[in-house]
């Protein structure tokens, strides 16, 4: 016969050890954290040992024992599975929550167009942006499931790839001259739009490199408009401000419509940097956060 009269107790335990403290695990689970110490300690009455290795300071004040860590993937799991097993019990009216986590531009140029393909696949998943430039904390649970451009490694979530990037220069059809070719040096002649964000580790061009690889012998000058927003930039381009250099992902439904043109594309620029599917395990359990992780993967296949 199961016994599950401990199952609070190990409810307690299981976001306490991944919050890495009480008061992380009581707004999760709604209870004071005085409520989740007891828990845990009369968890810790019936096993007959402590299962966490208490300290005074420091972010994760609560760390498990060794035999606590053996368990509490099987917790998890068990866990889960009841409330998979609760969400079916309310049948097919049951609507599930998927939270995504992505960067202003990203959504605004690329995610938003297709999130109508997964609603249609998945009409009883119901998805919230948490659009940020910020890299959220999926491990602690901020939100259920991201997309990331970078180098793919970060600590306590999966990453799954998705698809490379390149940068590629652009502006609005209206700054395309009419009685000549667009060339490296009418390009060096235009406001040119700088990006400064921080891409550490990405081998993203300066207007200097990309104009040189174009063939150009003209040296830009250090002046244009410079701005610390990817987003800004596009916009900036969009508002025929200048000319830019852009991750080519965010601007496709420009190019596409033809308000942006993508100067002297024969220029290529992969970048190190490439758009990863990110998660913890423990949020890929759950059916709603695993269907859109295969819907991504699907999409850019």
């Amino acid at each position: 016969m199961r016994n599950l009269t401990r199952l609070k107790s190990l409810q307690a335990l299981e976001a306490s050890a991944r919050h890495g403290s009480f008061v992380g695990a009581s707004a999760e689970l709604d209870v004071t954290p005085p409520a989740v110490g007891q828990l845990v300690r009369s968890l810790e009455d019936w096993v007959g040992y402590p299962l966490f290795k208490r300290s005074r300071s420091g972010a994760e004040r609560l760390t498990p024992v060794d035999e606590a860590q053996e368990a509490l993937e099987d917790i998890a799991q068990g866990l889960d599975l009841l409330e998979s097993g609760l969400r079916k019990l309310r049948g097919r009216k049951a609507r599930s929550v998927v939270v995504v986590t992505a960067s202003q531009a990203l959504v605004a140029n690329w995610l938003m167009s297709r999130l109508e393909d997964f609603s249609s696949k998945y009409p009883n998943v119901d998805v919230r942006l948490d659009v940020s430039d910020r890299v959220i904390d999926l491990a602690q649970g901020e939100a259920d499931i991201g997309i990331r451009c970078g180098l793919g490694t970060w600590k306590g979530v999966k990453s799954t790839y998705l698809m490379g990037e390149e940068i590629i220069a652009v502006c609005h059809n209206r700054l395309l001259p009419t009685d000549r070719e667009v060339t490296s040096g009418w390009i060096a002649e235009q406001t040119l739009i700088h990006d400064g964000t921080p891409h550490p580790g990405g081998d993203f061009p300066t207007w200097s490199e990309w104009l040189a690889r174009a063939g150009g012998n003209q040296a830009p000058a250090d002046g244009g408009l410079k701005i610390n927003s990817t987003a800004a930039v596009i916009n900036g381009a969009v508002a025929a401000r200048g000319v830019a250099l852009v991750r080519k992902a965010f601007v496709v439904q420009e190019v596409e419509s033809g308000r942006l043109v993508h100067l002297m594309p024969e220029v290529r620029w992969p970048v190190k940097w490439a758009y990863y599917v990110v998660a913890s395990s423990k949020a890929l359990r759950r059916y709603e956060v695993n269907a859109f992780h295969a819907w991504l993967t699907s999409v850019v296949a």
